[in-house]
C-alpha cells in the first residue's frame, strides 16, 4: 500500500514536476479515498496513505502557488466506484463486507472521468483542490 498509494503518488510528481516548473503551468490530480477523509476501523494502514496524499497534494499546491510555477493540483476521494480495488484485498472478512458494499452501492468510474475532466477545464487561474465522490445512496 505504501509503495503504490504514496511511493507511486511521489514518483509521479518528480517526473513530471520538472517540465511543469520549466513550462510554468501543469496540474496534477491525485487518487486518494474517502478513507482519506474519515477514519475506518481495520483500514489503518490504507487511510493513513490516503490521509497522505490528501496533504502531498495540499503543500505542492501551496509551494506551487509561493514559487510563482501555476502548478494546480486536485485529489480525488472516491467512494464506492468500481474499479479494481476489491481484487487486492487479502483480508477475506474485511474483501467479503467490501463486496456487499459494492455490491449495493457501487457506480461507474467514468464518474471520477468527469470529474477529472471538469478539473482540467477551469481555467488556468482556477484551482479547484479536492472532489469527494461516491453513490448517492451509499451513506459512507
Amino acid at each position: 500500500m505504501i509503495d503504490v498509494n504514496i511511493k507511486g503518488v511521489l514518483n509521479g510528481i518528480a517526473a513530471a514536476l520538472p517540465t511543469f516548473k520549466d513550462q510554468k503551468s501543469g496540474h496534477f490530480i491525485a487518487t486518494s479515498s474517502v478513507a482519506g477523509l474519515k477514519a475506518y476501523p481495520g483500514g489503518a494502514v490504507y487511510g493513513a496513505t490516503k490521509w497522505a496524499v490528501r496533504d502531498l497534494m495540499e503543500v505542492l499546491r501551496m509551494e506551487a502557488a509561493q514559487e510563482g510555477s501555476h502548478i494546480r493540483t486536485a485529489t480525488i476521494y472516491p467512494a464506492a466506484i468500481k474499479t479494481e480495488l476489491l481484487n487486492t484485498i487479502t483480508d477475506k472478512a474485511a474483501g467479503d463486507a467490501m463486496q456487499r458494499t459494492y455490491d449495493t452501492y457501487e457506480i461507474g468510474a467514468d464518474r471520477i472521468a468527469k470529474v477529472v475532466a471538469f478539473a482540467i477545464d477551469m481555467p488556468d487561474d482556477t484551482n479547484v483542490n479536492e472532489f469527494t465522490v461516491g453513490p448517492t445512496d451509499q451513506p459512507w
